[in-house]
Protein backbone atom coordinates (compact mmCIF):
# COMPACT_ATOMS: atom_id res chain seq x y z
CA UNK A 1 0.00 0.00 0.00
CA UNK A 2 1.34 3.41 -1.17
CA UNK A 3 1.51 6.40 1.76
CA UNK A 4 -0.71 9.44 1.24
CA UNK A 5 3.35 11.21 0.27
CA UNK A 6 3.96 8.74 -2.39
CA UNK A 7 0.77 9.69 -4.06
CA UNK A 8 0.73 13.26 -3.70
CA UNK A 9 4.34 12.83 -5.74
CA UNK A 10 2.63 10.83 -8.43
CA UNK A 11 -0.03 13.07 -8.71
CA UNK A 12 2.46 15.97 -9.19
CA UNK A 13 4.44 14.38 -11.33
CA UNK A 14 1.41 13.22 -14.04
CA UNK A 15 0.23 17.08 -13.65
CA UNK A 16 3.77 18.16 -14.54
CA UNK A 17 4.01 15.81 -17.85
CA UNK A 18 0.61 17.17 -18.97
CA UNK A 19 1.47 20.43 -18.75
CA UNK A 20 4.68 19.49 -21.01
CA UNK A 21 2.74 17.75 -22.90
CA UNK A 22 0.38 20.58 -23.60
CA UNK A 23 3.23 22.81 -23.96
CA UNK A 24 4.40 21.06 -27.02
CA UNK A 25 1.03 20.03 -28.74
CA UNK A 26 0.91 24.08 -28.61
CA UNK A 27 4.30 24.64 -29.80
CA UNK A 28 3.59 22.08 -33.04
CA UNK A 29 0.17 22.39 -33.83
CA UNK A 30 -1.21 26.57 -33.94
CA UNK A 31 -4.26 27.34 -34.68
CA UNK A 32 -6.16 24.27 -34.25
CA UNK A 33 -7.83 24.52 -31.02
CA UNK A 34 -10.25 27.27 -29.88
CA UNK A 35 -9.22 30.76 -29.88
CA UNK A 36 -6.66 32.31 -27.52
CA UNK A 37 -8.41 32.76 -23.82
CA UNK A 38 -7.97 35.52 -21.36
CA UNK A 39 -4.69 35.49 -19.88
CA UNK A 40 -6.00 34.83 -16.29
CA UNK A 41 -4.96 30.83 -17.42
CA UNK A 42 -2.03 29.14 -18.86
CA UNK A 43 -1.98 28.64 -22.27
CA UNK A 44 0.38 26.79 -24.66
CA UNK A 45 2.47 29.32 -26.86
CA UNK A 46 1.52 29.41 -30.16
CA UNK A 47 -1.56 27.76 -30.06
CA UNK A 48 -3.10 29.56 -27.07
CA UNK A 49 -5.03 26.58 -25.92
CA UNK A 50 -5.99 27.02 -22.26
CA UNK A 51 -3.30 24.11 -20.19
CA UNK A 52 -5.40 21.63 -18.09
CA UNK A 53 -4.28 19.57 -15.61
CA UNK A 54 -5.28 15.47 -15.58
CA UNK A 55 -8.60 16.18 -14.28
CA UNK A 56 -9.39 18.61 -16.79
CA UNK A 57 -9.16 21.66 -14.69
CA UNK A 58 -7.70 24.85 -16.57
CA UNK A 59 -4.75 26.51 -14.64
CA UNK A 60 -4.74 29.38 -13.60
CA UNK A 61 -2.05 32.02 -13.34
CA UNK A 62 -1.07 33.91 -10.19
CA UNK A 63 -3.35 36.44 -11.22
CA UNK A 64 -6.11 35.00 -11.92
CA UNK A 65 -9.06 36.72 -10.32
CA UNK A 66 -13.20 35.83 -10.62
CA UNK A 67 -13.32 38.64 -13.52
CA UNK A 68 -11.44 36.71 -15.95
CA UNK A 69 -13.41 33.78 -15.62
CA UNK A 70 -14.74 32.25 -19.37
CA UNK A 71 -17.41 29.57 -20.04
CA UNK A 72 -14.74 26.72 -20.84
CA UNK A 73 -12.94 27.08 -17.74
CA UNK A 74 -15.06 28.57 -14.50
CA UNK A 75 -18.43 28.93 -16.34
CA UNK A 76 -20.49 28.60 -12.79
CA UNK A 77 -18.58 32.13 -12.00
CA UNK A 78 -19.92 33.77 -15.09
CA UNK A 79 -22.86 36.09 -14.82
CA UNK A 80 -25.97 34.38 -14.80
CA UNK A 81 -28.54 35.73 -17.59
CA UNK A 82 -31.07 37.91 -16.12
CA UNK A 83 -34.41 36.01 -15.87
CA UNK A 84 -37.04 37.20 -18.61
CA UNK A 85 -40.32 38.84 -17.84
CA UNK A 86 -43.05 37.84 -16.35
CA UNK A 87 -45.84 38.84 -18.71
CA UNK A 88 -48.48 40.43 -16.69
CA UNK A 89 -51.89 39.26 -17.96
CA UNK A 90 -54.44 41.95 -17.33
CA UNK A 91 -57.18 41.11 -14.89
CA UNK A 92 -60.79 39.61 -16.90
CA UNK A 93 -62.87 42.42 -17.34
CA UNK A 94 -65.84 42.96 -14.70
CA UNK A 95 -69.24 40.87 -16.17
CA UNK A 96 -71.36 42.99 -17.23
CA UNK A 97 -74.82 44.25 -14.27
CA UNK A 98 -77.27 41.73 -14.63
CA UNK A 99 -80.23 43.49 -16.19
CA UNK A 100 -83.11 43.06 -13.75
CA UNK A 101 -85.61 40.50 -13.53
CA UNK A 102 -89.26 41.40 -14.43
CA UNK A 103 -91.65 40.52 -11.97
CA UNK A 104 -95.57 39.89 -11.85
CA UNK A 105 -97.75 40.38 -8.66
CA UNK A 106 -101.14 40.01 -8.51
CA UNK A 107 -103.21 40.82 -5.81
CA UNK A 108 -106.81 40.12 -5.14
CA UNK A 109 -109.65 42.30 -2.63
CA UNK A 110 -112.78 41.19 -1.74
CA UNK A 111 -115.39 43.81 -2.52
CA UNK A 112 -116.88 43.22 0.73
CA UNK A 113 -113.42 44.83 2.09
CA UNK A 114 -113.03 47.87 -0.14
CA UNK A 115 -116.68 48.55 -0.40
CA UNK A 116 -119.95 48.57 1.15
CA UNK A 117 -122.41 46.08 -0.53
CA UNK A 118 -123.68 47.67 -3.83
CA UNK A 119 -121.41 50.56 -3.38
CA UNK A 120 -118.50 52.33 -4.69
CA UNK A 121 -116.95 54.57 -2.10
CA UNK A 122 -113.92 53.05 -0.21
CA UNK A 123 -114.18 51.82 2.70
CA UNK A 124 -111.53 52.32 5.98
CA UNK A 125 -110.50 49.00 5.95
CA UNK A 126 -110.47 49.06 1.98
CA UNK A 127 -108.03 51.74 2.19
CA UNK A 128 -106.08 50.08 5.15
CA UNK A 129 -105.32 47.35 2.39
CA UNK A 130 -104.50 49.30 -0.36
CA UNK A 131 -101.66 51.40 2.04
CA UNK A 132 -100.41 48.10 2.67
CA UNK A 133 -100.19 47.49 -1.44
CA UNK A 134 -98.53 50.82 -1.93
CA UNK A 135 -96.04 49.75 0.65
CA UNK A 136 -95.07 46.83 -1.51
CA UNK A 137 -94.70 48.26 -4.59
CA UNK A 138 -91.90 50.25 -2.86
CA UNK A 139 -89.22 48.11 -3.64
CA UNK A 140 -90.87 47.69 -7.42
CA UNK A 141 -90.15 50.18 -10.85
CA UNK A 142 -93.95 49.88 -11.65
CA UNK A 143 -94.55 49.55 -15.55
CA UNK A 144 -98.20 48.57 -15.32
CA UNK A 145 -101.17 48.12 -13.06
CA UNK A 146 -103.95 46.88 -14.10
CA UNK A 147 -106.77 47.41 -12.03
CA UNK A 148 -110.14 45.64 -12.61
CA UNK A 149 -113.47 45.33 -11.02
CA UNK A 150 -115.94 42.68 -10.98
CA UNK A 151 -119.49 42.18 -9.29
CA UNK A 152 -121.58 38.75 -9.30
CA UNK A 153 -124.74 38.10 -10.98
CA UNK A 154 -127.48 39.81 -9.13
CA UNK A 155 -128.43 42.93 -11.57
CA UNK A 156 -128.81 43.72 -14.96
CA UNK A 157 -125.55 43.20 -17.22
CA UNK A 158 -125.04 47.15 -17.54
CA UNK A 159 -125.26 48.07 -14.45
CA UNK A 160 -123.29 45.33 -13.22
CA UNK A 161 -120.60 46.83 -15.99
CA UNK A 162 -121.02 50.97 -14.50
CA UNK A 163 -120.73 49.69 -10.74
CA UNK A 164 -117.35 47.68 -11.48
CA UNK A 165 -116.20 50.72 -13.45
CA UNK A 166 -117.03 53.09 -11.04
CA UNK A 167 -114.79 50.63 -8.44
CA UNK A 168 -112.09 49.91 -10.43
CA UNK A 169 -111.89 53.62 -10.81
CA UNK A 170 -112.16 54.44 -6.79
CA UNK A 171 -109.04 52.49 -6.40
CA UNK A 172 -107.16 53.84 -9.32
CA UNK A 173 -107.42 57.18 -7.61
CA UNK A 174 -106.79 56.19 -4.50
CA UNK A 175 -103.30 54.40 -5.65
CA UNK A 176 -102.80 58.02 -7.68
CA UNK A 177 -103.40 60.14 -4.22
CA UNK A 178 -100.55 57.81 -2.66
CA UNK A 179 -98.11 58.79 -5.43
CA UNK A 180 -98.17 56.23 -8.61
CA UNK A 181 -98.64 58.07 -11.95
CA UNK A 182 -101.70 57.41 -13.72
CA UNK A 183 -100.46 56.69 -16.51
CA UNK A 184 -99.43 53.88 -15.27
CA UNK A 185 -102.85 52.31 -13.91
CA UNK A 186 -105.56 50.82 -16.02
CA UNK A 187 -108.62 50.77 -14.68
CA UNK A 188 -111.56 48.40 -16.33
CA UNK A 189 -114.81 46.85 -15.36
CA UNK A 190 -116.18 43.24 -16.08
CA UNK A 191 -118.88 43.45 -14.57
CA UNK A 192 -119.95 40.09 -14.04
CA UNK A 193 -118.12 38.46 -16.23
CA UNK A 194 -115.29 35.48 -14.94
CA UNK A 195 -117.62 34.23 -11.53
CA UNK A 196 -114.96 32.78 -9.49
CA UNK A 197 -118.51 30.68 -8.28
CA UNK A 198 -119.34 27.64 -10.34
CA UNK A 199 -122.27 27.53 -11.76
CA UNK A 200 -125.33 25.96 -9.97
CA UNK A 201 -123.07 26.81 -6.77
CA UNK A 202 -125.27 29.14 -5.68
CA UNK A 203 -128.85 28.80 -5.77
CA UNK A 204 -132.26 30.17 -5.00
CA UNK A 205 -133.95 33.67 -5.14
CA UNK A 206 -132.28 36.85 -4.11
CA UNK A 207 -131.20 36.66 -0.02
CA UNK A 208 -128.77 37.46 2.43
CA UNK A 209 -127.55 33.55 2.14
CA UNK A 210 -127.42 34.05 -2.16
CA UNK A 211 -125.82 37.25 -1.35
CA UNK A 212 -122.93 35.60 0.96
CA UNK A 213 -122.56 32.52 -1.57
CA UNK A 214 -121.47 35.05 -4.41
CA UNK A 215 -118.94 37.48 -1.74
CA UNK A 216 -116.26 35.88 -3.90
CA UNK A 217 -117.27 36.94 -7.41
CA UNK A 218 -117.84 40.51 -5.72
CA UNK A 219 -113.83 41.54 -5.99
CA UNK A 220 -111.21 43.59 -7.11
CA UNK A 221 -108.14 41.90 -8.80
CA UNK A 222 -104.52 44.16 -9.66
CA UNK A 223 -102.20 42.82 -11.58
CA UNK A 224 -98.47 44.80 -10.99
CA UNK A 225 -95.97 44.44 -13.74
CA UNK A 226 -92.23 45.67 -13.11
CA UNK A 227 -88.95 45.18 -11.90
CA UNK A 228 -87.64 44.69 -8.20
CA UNK A 229 -85.14 47.53 -7.04
CA UNK A 230 -83.88 45.47 -4.04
Amino acid sequence: MKSPIAENSNLSLQSAMAFALAMVIGTFAPGAFAEPLPEGYVQAPVSGVVVKDPFGLCWRTGYWTPAMATKECDPELLPKPEPAPVAVVPPAPAPAPMAPKPVEEKVKLSAETLFAFDKSTLRSEGKEKLDDLVSKLQAINVETIIDIGYTDRIGSKTYNLKLSQRRAEAVKAYLVSKGIPANRILAEGKGKADPVTKPGECKGPISRKLIKCLQPDRRVEIDVVGTRTQ
